[in-house]
Formats: structure tokens, sequence, C-alpha cells
């Protein structure tokens, strides 16, 4: 980055305060992650200066050969790793995706089936303000009471009641194993499409921890960052007799030309993910987000569903008196990153919250294990049970410091950025 170093100095300082951001601190968004020096340097390169608008070998502009070449490496990767029948990996993001199905089999004002925002959806899934809820008329489910986990004879009374054109499944902030074989069947009863969001859990279905929806849905979109530790960007699969109609919504229905300098960071992502390292690494997400529920449990912390299936969990902390605005800005103080979050039958607002939202991604791919997501919780603990105390939130950001320095993050690239 010596260039930058004398072009744009501040710009060059803002990168670099990032990267020592990154390091310093303990990343615990659950949507966050690092990605590999690798996957940096594609997406750093010079295929940033190509437009591609179109398709391998059907572009509007000449000299495309190497991203031609660079793009069908992607789609060929994705296609193994999730064994879907087509593959489009041009969609900027994961929105971005989802707009490209929902335009490719649904008119304005047609009935989406999605996952309530409080209880785990996304945006995308029907938020009023959002293009979904905007065009389309999005009858929401939910999660039992009981177990906080999704109600299937509530899902299938919705379907049967409204009769939806898609039945979303998929979340941003659920905890639990999603059984996508009941939702096929609710499909086929009320003819629906399934279509799957695993923005969250894609790596996780990859290595083998959480079955796929590939099988079962015409449509599954996903972000390439997260779990699959890739650049930020998105994905679609679908069935083969829907491809034209998907590439059709991406370019020219939402998008002009790709970003192919990310395609080709993308496809270094998608060939991490083929190692078998990539496997133990999801394994290890997985036990050490169920490592820090336990231990927060057992500091009196109540944790949503009563644990994790998967890579994050939901924390509630009305027994503790506190918001999850408040904790969220306490934690970042103290150096731990989380992010405030409803909780299921929420009674505080999206803006305030009563829970925060903790995911393991970005503190496995540092190297941290078992041991250290208990003391993780224990300073998580000391934090949000001193709320107004200076000198424990002192003392907790240190014991951050060395815990990081224990498991540096970028330290060769800090270090050449700093000469």
């Amino acid at each position: 980055m010596s260039f930058l170093k004398i072009a744009d100095p501040q710009i060059y300082k803002a990168i670099l305060n990032e990267a020592k951001r990154e390091h310093q601190k303990l990343e615990l968004i659950a949507s966050e992650n690092f990605v590999s020096e690798a996957v940096l340097e594609a997406q750093g390169s010079i295929m940033t200066n190509k437009y591609a608008e179109g398709y391998p070998h059907k572009r509007w502009y000449g000299g495309c050969e190497f991203v031609d070449a660079a793009e069908e490496i992607a789609v060929e990767r994705a296609r193994r790793l999730f064994g879907a029948e087509h593959v489009n990996v041009q969609p900027h993001s994961g929105s971005q995706a989802n707009m490209a199905v929902y335009f490719s089999v649904l008119k304005p004002k047609d009935v989406v089936l999605a996952m309530d925002l409080a209880c785990g959806g996304h945006l995308t899934h029907g938020h009023p303000h959002n293009f979904s809820g905007r065009f389309y008329n999005v009858v929401t489910y939910g999660v039992s009471k009981r177990t906080e986990q999704l109600d299937f004879d509530q899902i299938r009374a919705l379907a049967k009641k409204h009769k939806p054109k898609i039945i979303l499944a998929g979340a941003c902030a659920y905890p639990r194993i999603i059984d996508f074989q009941k939702f096929r069947k609710i499909c086929d009863e009320v003819r629906a499409f399934l279509f799957v969001d695993i923005a969250h859990i894609s790596g996780l279905i990859i290595a083998g921890l959480h079955p796929s929806p590939v099988p079962y849905a015409e449509f599954v979109t996903a972000t390439t960052h997260k779990t699959l530790r890739g650049p930020r960007g998105g994905v679609i699969m679908c069935k083969k007799e829907f491809a034209t109609a998907i590439d059709a919504q991406v370019f020219p229905g939402i998008q002009g030309g790709p970003l192919m300098h990310v395609i080709a960071a993308k496809a270094t992502a998608f060939k991490e993910a083929q190692r078998p390292s990539f496997k133990n690494y999801q394994k290890q997400i997985v036990k050490n987000a169920k490592a820090l529920a336990g231990a927060l449990s057992k500091r009196g912390f109540r944790i949503v569903s009563g644990g994790t299936d998967n890579h994050l969990l939901l924390v509630d902390l009305t027994n503790k008196g506190i918001t999850g605005r408040d904790a969220a800005l306490n934690l970042d103080r103290a150096g731990m990153t989380v992010n405030k979050n409803l909780i299921p039958f929420d009674k505080k607002s999206a803006a305030i919250t009563s829970g925060v939202r903790i995911g393991t991604p970005a503190i496995t791919t540092r190297g941290m294990k078992e041991p250290q997501m208990e003391t993780i919780a224990e300073l998580m603990s000391q934090i949000l049970n001193n709320l107004s105390k200076n000198n424990v939130v002192s003392n907790v950001k240190e014991q951050v410091k060395k815990l990081t320095n224990q498991f540096p993050l970028y330290k060769d690239l800090i270090k050449r950025m700093e000469k």
C-alpha cells in the first residue's frame, strides 16, 4: 500500500487505524469475519478496472477474457460447494441477491410469508421501509413463546390462510437448526416457492454442520462474508428452470456491471472453503458458540431458546435491568464489539432492544477456542454487571488487549503499513 500512503495519507491512516481496531478488539458481531490476506489481495486487484456487463462470453464490452475466466471459476467452485444446479455470483450484496429472487417470480403486492424481524428475520424479509415490505404483502411467522424456536404449526396455518407465492426461510438472528424439509412440505401444500436465505449459515452448510436447503428450495441466497469468510457480496443458487429468470433479474434487472475484483475474491474464498481445514474451522465456530452460551448462562445471563446450534447466540438482558443498546455501548468501550438485538416478543423498540446478538466466527478465525470463551464470558459479565464503574471498564480493556495480543490478526500487514 505504499502508493496509497503517498497519494492519500488520510485514507491510508483510516485503513491502518481500522486494521489496528480489528486486531485490538474482540469482534463478536455474528455477521462479521476476517478474510485471509489472499482474499484481500484478490479484492484489491487490477480486476477492479474492468467493466464486464453481462455474463461470461456474452459481455457488452470487449477485453473480458480474463474476467470471464475468474467468474467461471467462482461459479463452478460455488456450484460444487453447495451442490447447486445453477449459481450466479454477481450480486453486490445479500440484499440484492434477495431482490433478484423476488423480482424473478413475484409481482407487486404478491404475498410473501417470512420470519418476523423480532424473531430473527432480516430487513429484506419484509421490513416496512425496505423494498421487500414496500413492494410485497409480507405476512410474518414467529417462534413459539415456550421454546423460542420455529413454530411450524403456526407457519402451516398462516400459509394455508394467506396462500403466499413465496415462503422464505432463513434468518439473521436465529440460533437454532432450521428444518428445510418441513418448509418444503408446507410449500407443497399451498403451492408456494421455497426461498431460503442462508447468509449467516452458509459456511456451516458447506461443512455439513447444518442441513442444506439446496435439495428442497427453488431459490437459495447467501452472502459470501460471515461464516463463509470471504469478501462482502452475495450469491444466488437456484434450480435450472429458474436460471434464465435469475440471471436476467441480476443483469440487467437490478445491477449494471459486476464487481469483478470482488468476484475474484469470492472465487478465492470458495477455494479456501474446499479445504479440510475449513470444516474444522466451522466445527470450532459452533463449539465456541456453545461454550460461550454456557459460560454466560452460568453467570446468570438468559440465553434465548436455551442455547445455540450454530454460530450465534442471543442474550436476553431483561433480568439484568440493562437494555441492549446500553450493553453494546459499554462492551465496546471495553474492547468487545457486539450488536444490540431484538429478542422474541421484545417489549422494547428496535433502537433500544432487550438483548444483544453475539457471534463466534471472527474470534474463531483468530484461533480462539473454548478456554477463551470462558474468559470472554467473564469479561463481558464484569462489564454488564458494573455499567457505571469506569475502573472496571479500564481493567477489562487491558485484559482484552492481552487476549487479542495472544491471537494476533493481520500482524504482518500492520507492520508493513506502519513502516
